[in-house]
């Protein structure tokens, strides 16, 4: 194991550790999650130590919780209780490598997460927000109380050890023919359209990855393609607890190539959206950040078929708009511009390590 994630409590009580802090989705079912707690119990008394796995959906900054209002929805969470001992794991290898690097008196623990939960996604903060980002993130928690989820109870920081971890999706390993449209549009005071072809060479792209886009116009009609914009557009749908919906561009194209009436263009351009580019923009949907650790791009949501998509929290998609603005000529050129606009799916994700 080339790395080993630990977090100690306050009171040093408590040492929680991981031998890795990503689990991947595999549509049919997600990694299991291995891990120990060492435990130093001699502050302990009748109190008891419980393990607990979340995934939560958080929609304001920790400091915005006053009088009563929480910005954070549990999408789901389950505990166990390891001291006394009451959850007893089938020891993995990953185990049997954490509990000799915890040494004594340290408890296994193993949580299975459902297929059903969503990928870690985080809202890009603007320049001046602090706290920790709003999305969708797991954390393992391993606490000191007297009861498992007593509302009631206080538990105090000092007797608490966290790590945050990601669950991701890598792209499946077939991938598909590209996506390909075409759009026909008639002007006014022109006889014959315009025609516009565009497609992709696959279905899917890695984030990163050059995306050639092959595109085709013939212009039958008496106007002028002046010029033509490609750009790329994330879609968020954000559906825990609300209807909300809201496109981001994260990059944006422009080409001077001019199209006579009458005249045809056929090539093919490319495109590489990047976080680079979009640092600034607010809310942008990346992947799930740990911390001190870059990101990109959200992925794209890969849903299992019959899953109820309400349960997501946040749903990822792209796609990819070709935009020909047409002007007509003589006096009237401008009264009488147009644009055609056409639009292709894009898939964006991380390829599957080698095993």
């Amino acid at each position: 194991m080339a790395k080993v994630f630990k977090k100690t409590s306050g009171n040093g009580g408590l040492t929680l550790y991981l031998g890795k802090r990503d689990y991947v989705d595999h549509v049919d079912k997600v990694d299991q999650v291995d891990g120990v707690v060492k435990l130093d119990t001699k502050d302990f008394g009748d109190r008891k130590v419980f393990v607990q796995l979340a995934c939560a959906f958080r929609y304001g900054s920790d400091d915005l919780d006053v009088m009563g209002l929480c910005f954070r929805k549990d999408i789901w969470i389950h505990h166990f209780q390891i001291y006394p001992e009451c959850h007893k794991p089938t020891l993995s290898a990953m185990h049997d490598t954490l509990l000799k690097k915890a040494g004594d008196d340290a408890k296994p623990f193993s949580f299975e997460i459902p297929t059903n939960l969503p990928c870690s996604v985080s809202l890009q903060p603007g320049p001046d927000d602090q706290g920790k980002a709003c999305g969708v993130d797991f954390e393992i928690k391993t606490f000191i109380a007297n009861k498992k989820s007593d509302p009631d109870e206080k538990i105090e920081k000092k007797d608490t050890a966290r790590l945050v971890i990601r669950k991701i999706q890598f792209a499946p390993s077939q991938i598909g023919a590209g996506p390909k449209a075409d759009i026909c549009k008639s002007f006014m005071l022109s006889d014959n359209p315009v025609h516009l072809e565009a497609s992709l060479e696959k279905d899917l792209y890695f984030h990163g990855e050059s995306i050639p886009i092959k595109i085709k116009i013939n212009n039958e009609s008496n106007k002028t393609v002046k010029k033509f914009k490609i750009s790329v557009e994330q879609l968020t749908d954000i559906v825990l607890y609300s209807a909300d919906k809201y496109t981001k561009a994260v990059l944006c194209q422009e080409f001077g190539e001019t199209v006579e009436s009458n005249g045809t263009y056929e090539n093919t351009l490319t495109i590489t959206p990047l976080l680079a580019e979009n640092k600034e923009k607010r809310g942008l949907s990346l992947d799930g950040r740990l911390k001190d650790e870059d990101t990109n791009l959200a992925s794209t949501t890969m849903l299992r078929q019959g899953l109820e998509k309400e349960v997501l929290g946040i749903l990822v998609s792209y796609k990819i708009k070709i935009n020909l603005m047409v002007a007509g000529g003589g006096l009237l050129g401008g009264l009488t511009s147009s644009d055609v606009t056409l639009e292709l799916p894009l898939m964006l994700m991380h390829p599957k390590p080698e095993e």
